[in-house]
């Protein structure tokens, strides 16, 4: 067969092709009663769970991260962790989509060859998951040589190993193509347009509005038409494949309405940036195709297993988040292909929505583009991902603002969770309580003696935490089924909101003072119930804020083998606390070194911030360069070389905002 061609590529053994057959597939989580199967796809290898699999997009290099981009990641790596505390092995793979027509202009246009601009910018990318504590396993460019032989090899398996009516087939293409997009649009989605600064008309797709160019060329095709009743087939079987329902029926609707058979090359007179036809060098692999096989790639397709009756790792992707531009390419070309190849889709596609400015869509022209990097450094890492977590959502588009973030940082993680902290974990020296004694007295057993006031009315206020401690965890995991990462962290804030009604009720502190005979009993039970709270509240917010929360955890003395969703449940852990030392309420003193400090306004702007920082550090401040230093060398200890160095870096936005009333 042709395939032996590939075999210098890859320098190892290639097994032979074989018609492949295309197995009907019910998605795990979509089978009655939602209980999902435990046995990998056609893989008589399987002896366990397969790890929980969770992918991102492939970033385009052709211009900077964006806080889209940073959202999507941070959620990916939530849903991540979640998984890791409930037991489950769980893998995160991310990075760069780096060939196309749309990358090798922008190249052009910086005056630089291809690669070397993808190096500069993928470098972004891959530092902007360092900066926000991202954990993923995999970091994939799509100019990886073991991606571009993954490549050769599907794109071999499409030409060589199907029906001749299901498989490649080449033709002549004219229609509507689309740069930005890198897609074809149909007739129907074009139309007329202007561009306003200039005057010209252009021609536009309705999606994207981009603007698109018409072009003919000789290219190879996928027979897309012809797995319509596939696809229609498999969606039936899955209905909520894609979340939320309004895109599964997005993506019918294009299925039914608007499928053509997709050109899956462009010439390489007009595209050379790219992974080229192994048998054709005439020809460049469509892009889409390229990008869209690196989820399979860092799986192990192509150096591991090719086949779905082969062992296939991690693979199915167990979720795959994209943004809603890009659902078509995901719920609809990329299941084509590996049904063609008789290989299973990812078992669930998760769409976000895109975020604004203040409900201003984000514009360079603007000057309201959000910098991540440096949103990562004005309100720190935990807080910002907790942000994005709390207000990201599925069902419309989403508003960055710092006036926002500044109030929910005040509310809900300095009072509601580091005030309650400090209150009940890291009293003053002088409070007459501990978590340690508090547990102590937990399991010697003295809490029973309550069981006989419980009912009083005098005491009923003592014991109204309790149903809330009992649910908490089930509530967050409710949420986290369908990712719902707002609802969970909203489940977390009322237990927390409702500890700290809980304090003021009972009065601990005046608890200490009484001489009544179940006074010491009752604060204990007050300091422990409590304690719970904030260590199960501790526990579920790990994913969102890894650090922050570890810190936490740490600090009430909670063993590290004790975090995961099991723990999360009242009377779950006997062993942790700590006693009330005068030293170890040193950061209490200091606010800056608090769990969540002080923070700059919300309502300055980002250049506002990073004008003063650089003014406070430059030569125009009114101190002498050993004060500059001095300050210099604490805010690098505070925050790390890198991240001082990279803020006097970054650029001060051009914004269009209103002067200080000071000014």
């Amino acid at each position: 067969m042709r395939l032996a061609r590939l075999q210098p590529l890859r320098g190892v053994q290639v097994k032979p092709l074989q018609r492949l057959t295309r197995p009907t597939w019910i998605c795990p989580s979509c089978q009655p009663n939602g209980v999902a199967s435990r046995r990998r796809w056609n893989s008589s290898a399987q002896t366990k769970e397969k790890p929980f699999y969770v992918t991102t997009p492939i970033f385009y290099v052709n211009a900077a991260p964006h806080i889209g981009h940073l959202y999507c990641t941070v959620l990916a790596d939530v849903v991540k962790r979640w998984q890791q505390i409930n037991g489950r092995e769980a893998f995160l793979c991310t990075g760069t989509d780096e060939h196309g027509m749309k990358i090798q202009r922008a190249a052009a246009k910086e005056g630089m060859d291809p690669k070397s601009f993808c190096d500069l910018n993928s470098d972004k990318f891959r530092s902007l998951t360092h900066d926000a504590d991202i954990s993923n396993d995999f970091f994939i460019r799509t100019t990886d040589p073991d991606h571009k032989d993954a490549v050769s090899q599907f794109w071999l398996q499409l030409k060589h190993s199907l029906p001749s009516q299901l498989g490649l087939y080449k033709g002549s293409h004219e229609g509507w193509y689309c740069v930005s997009d890198e897609c074809f649009y149909p007739e129907d989605l074009v139309q007329p347009s202007i561009v306003p600064q200039t005057g010209k008309k252009i021609m536009i797709n309705v999606e994207s509005e981009n603007e698109v160019e018409w072009v003919k060329e000789e290219t190879w095709f996928f027979p897309l038409t012809k797995y319509k009743e596939a696809l229609l087939k498999f969606y039936d079987e899955n209905p909520e494949w894609v979340k939320p329902a309004n895109r599964m029926q997005e993506v019918r609707d294009w299925v039914e309405n608007h499928l053509e058979d997709l050109s899956v090359t462009r010439p390489v007179s007009r595209l050379n940036w790219g992974v080229s036809d192994p048998e054709d060098p005439s020809q460049t692999i469509y892009v889409w195709v390229d990008a869209l096989i690196n989820y399979i790639t860092k799986a192990g397709y192509g150096s591991k297993w090719r086949t779905s009756t082969e062992d296939m790792g991690i693979w199915p992707a167990d979720l795959q988040i994209i943004g809603k531009d890009i659902l078509r390419f995901h719920a609809i070309y990329w299941p084509a292909l590996l049904i063609a190849l008789g290989l299973p889709p990812a078992k669930g596609i998760l769409c976000h929505n895109h975020w604004t400015m203040s409900n201003r869509k984000m514009s360079k022209s603007l000057g309201n583009v959000v910098n991540p990097v440096f949103a990562l450094q004005r309100w720190d890492i935990d807080p910002l991902r907790y942000f994005l977590m709390r207000n990201g959502n599925f069902s419309r588009d989403m508003s960055y603002s710092n006036d926002i973030i500044a109030a929910i940082y005040t509310k809900e993680l300095q009072a509601n969770i580091g005030n309650l902290f400090y209150r009940i974990a890291k009293p003053k020296a002088s409070a007459a309580w501990s978590t340690k004694g508090a547990v102590e007295t937990s399991n010697s057993g003295a809490f029973k003696s309550l069981d006989m006031i419980k009912d009083q009315e005098d005491y009923k206020h003592f014991f109204s935490l309790e149903s809330l401690l009992a649910r908490t965890a089930d509530g967050v995991s409710r949420e986290m089924v369908d990712y719902n990462t707002s609802g969970a962290i909203r489940e977390v804030f009322e237990l927390l909101r409702e500890t700290n009604r809980f304090i003021t009720d009972t009065q601990p502190w005046v608890l200490a003072k009484q001489n009544e005979t179940l006074s010491p009993l009752l604060l204990n039970w007050t300091i422990y119930r409590s304690a719970e709270a904030l260590r199960i509240a501790g526990i579920l917010l790990q994913p969102i804020m890894p650090s922050k929360m570890k810190r936490l955890l740490d600090e009430m003395g909670v063993q590290p083998d004790r975090r995961t969703v099991a723990y999360a449940k009242p009377n779950a852990d006997d062993a942790y606390g700590t006693g009330s030392e005068k030293k170890t309420n040193f950061d209490r003193a200091n606010k800056h070194l608090t769990l969540f400090p002080p923070t700059v306004s919300g309502d300055v702007s980002d250049a506002e911030v990073l004008r003063d920082f650089k003014s406070h550090l430059g030569t125009t401040a009114p101190k002498s360069k050993m004060n500059q230093m001095v300050e210099l060398l604490a805010m690098e200890a505070r925050m790390g070389e890198e991240q001082v160095a990279k803020l006097l870096a970054t650029e001060i936005p051009i914004e269009q905002a209103s002067p200080r009333a000071s000014d």
